[in-house]
């Protein structure tokens, strides 16, 4: 039987771990080919490019810095050279940075990297890939819920990245839909991650935020990902998928 996504190629930037990771093994387990690029974790993300390739699908890393504009279009130049196509971009990369706009010692090198990568590096990916996707792409980008509710201090910066690379993806939809490529996001609620553990400082606090009153699975993302990869998603665009337990209800 032909999987969903057999014959696509699909790049997920920062897919060595976390939501990443489970969406990137989520695609090739519809049958798409697999480009995985990381920063820094250059082991991790060859295991999950073993776990790949032994789903049958070709695999493969590649390095780049989502915050700096020229490796980012390098990036995806580099897997359209080797897998000779690149059908579905999932900007998962992301950092975050916590502090209160009030503080007079605001860390600002660490905000202008949280911009960078967060805001540019989706903004320039988007425009690399789309430079190269023929019809009927697929472009999908990891927002967060704090982008519509914030919820707790020291939030302000990385919610607006957030908030901006929605409305950007918004804009993005309406300019590539003539082409039938398809523009969403996907905006995760309190998720068991490395950067957000089900046991740290605040997991008690945001799991009372849910009506689930749980944190959410790397999985459960990379299902809402998946199905908006899928042919049966060719006319969701412009939207912002909740994935979120009930945060936002």
């Amino acid at each position: 039987m032909t999987k969903k996504l057999t014959g696509k190629v699909a790049l997920v930037t920062g897919g060595s771990r976390g939501i990443g990771a489970a969406t990137a093994r989520a695609l090739a387990e519809e049958g798409a080919d697999v480009a995985v690029s990381y920063g820094a974790s250059s082991k991790k993300a060859e295991d999950v490019v073993g776990e790949l390739i032994a789903k049958g699908v070709r695999a493969k890393t590649f390095k780049a810095d989502q915050g700096d504009p020229v490796q980012v279009r390098a990036l995806v130049k580099a897997v359209f050279d080797h897998f000779g196509r690149l059908d579905i971009l999932v900007n998962n990369a992301g950092i975050a940075s916590m502090g209160k706009v009030d503080d007079p010692n605001a860390d600002t090198t660490a905000l202008d990297r949280l911009y960078a990568v967060n805001v540019m590096g989706v903004v320039v990916a988007i425009r690399a890939a789309s430079q190269v996707m023929g019809e009927g792409g697929r472009i999908i980008t990891l927002g967060s819920n704090v982008a519509a509710r914030v919820g707790f201090p020291g939030l302000a910066d990385y919610a607006a990245t957030k908030a901006a690379v929605a409305t950007y993806c918004k804009g993005a939809a309406r300019d590539l839909a003539p082409r039938k490529i398809t523009v969403n996001v996907v905006q995760p609620g309190p998720i068991e991650t490395d950067m957000n553990p089900d046991k740290g400082d605040f997991a008690a606090a945001l799991k009372a935020t849910v009506a689930m009153g749980r944190y959410g699975q790397p999985d459960e993302i990379a299902a809402g990902i998946v199905f908006l990869a899928s042919p049966e998603a060719s006319y969701i665009t412009g939207a912002l998928l909740d994935i979120n337990g009930g945060y936002s209800a």
